[in-house]
């Protein structure tokens, strides 16, 4: 039987654990101590090697075991967690969540995934930094409001260095979509749908790589806009969306909103799903399928929009 890794990803320290073997021990976050590993686990041959996705701690050891030609997959914590559930284990160390990345990478094997380039990697870090500024600007904004007068001037001093660094990150961003050709045309493609603007096209190409890869339900479900049925006997339950990438869903969600008021075709879509009687969340979540579907289509055959495609 092939074997089976688990990392436990910490600020400093990586638990590893094999789950045929059942060997455990514990290294550092430290540039030589990666390496000692990956040659380690190199010998193993490993049939896969899991890991949680932690915040970004894991990016470092992720990129140079999959830099290696080692069988890596980052898996979403929740699942993990609900793994640990089904199996009755309850307490939670280091070394056990090692071990249990472990038997989950035997038990339900993750399919290992290419990591993204340095390249992409960048441009997702700026796709985030920009949220992040949009963020602190709301919050910022809302405390001006109902500021005091002795704090006025640094609410309106910071607002305006954090406008400042939002037009940074926007040209970076701009900057680096124009240096590649893959990015620059994918964007004009996307850009080419009215209700769709700079923000969620270089949303798209930072966290959602799938795109016109993937079929159009496979897509619907790794956003989170495909309802899920819930059904128990001669119970229909309401079918409801869930999980997702949360990252692509929140610009996605304001574009079909701009949509349904200046693209007609969703539109269109959106106002025969209300005369229905279907309420207008419901409706703007359809929509956002709808959406979605089309980019899908677009990327995938290398056309743009136009008022037809629907």
């Amino acid at each position: 039987m092939a074997e089976c890794v688990g990392i436990d990803v910490s600020k400093a320290t990586l638990d590893v654990a094999t789950w045929t073997s059942g060997e455990h021990w514990t290294t550092t976050q430290s540039e030589g101590d990666i390496r000692t590993l990956v040659e380690r686990l190199r010998a193993l041959a490993p049939q896969v090697i899991v890991l949680e996705a932690s915040g970004g701690y894991e990016a470092v050891v992720a990129s140079e075991l999959a830099l290696a030609g080692l069988p890596v997959a980052v898996v979403n914590p929740r699942q993990v967690r609900d793994f640990a559930k089904a199996m009755g284990q309850l307490a939670k160390t280091d070394a056990l969540d090692a071990r249990l990345l472990a038997q989950f990478a035997a038990r339900v094997q993750p399919v290992p995934r290419a990591l993204p380039d340095p390249a992409a990697q960048d441009l997702v870090a700026l796709v985030v930094r920009r949220r992040q500024l949009v963020e602190m600007l709301g919050a910022e904004r809302n405390r001006l409001g109902l500021a005091r007068r002795p704090i006025t001037k640094q609410l309106r001093a910071h607002i305006r260095w954090l406008e400042r660094q939002l037009d940074d990150v926007d040209t970076a961003i701009a900057d680096a979509i124009q240096r590649s050709p893959v990015w620059r045309a994918r964007e004009d493609l996307l850009r080419s749908v009215p209700g769709v603007g700079p923000a969620t096209a270089s949303t798209l190409l930072a966290h959602l790589p799938e795109l016109g890869t993937l079929s159009h339900r496979a897509l619907a479900a790794l956003v989170g806009v495909a309802p899920f049925a819930c059904d128990s006997g001669r119970q229909r339950g309401v079918r409801q969306i869930r999980g997702g990438r949360t990252a692509v869903r929140l610009p996605l969600y304001m574009a079909t909103l701009v949509a349904t008021r200046c693209n007609p075709t969703i539109a269109a879509f959106y106002q025969r799903l209300v005369a229905r009687g279907k309420p207008r969340k419901l409706a703007l979540v359809a929509a956002m399928r709808k959406l979605l579907i089309m980019l899908n289509s677009m990327v995938r055959d290398q056309r743009p929009w136009h008022t037809q495609m629907a």
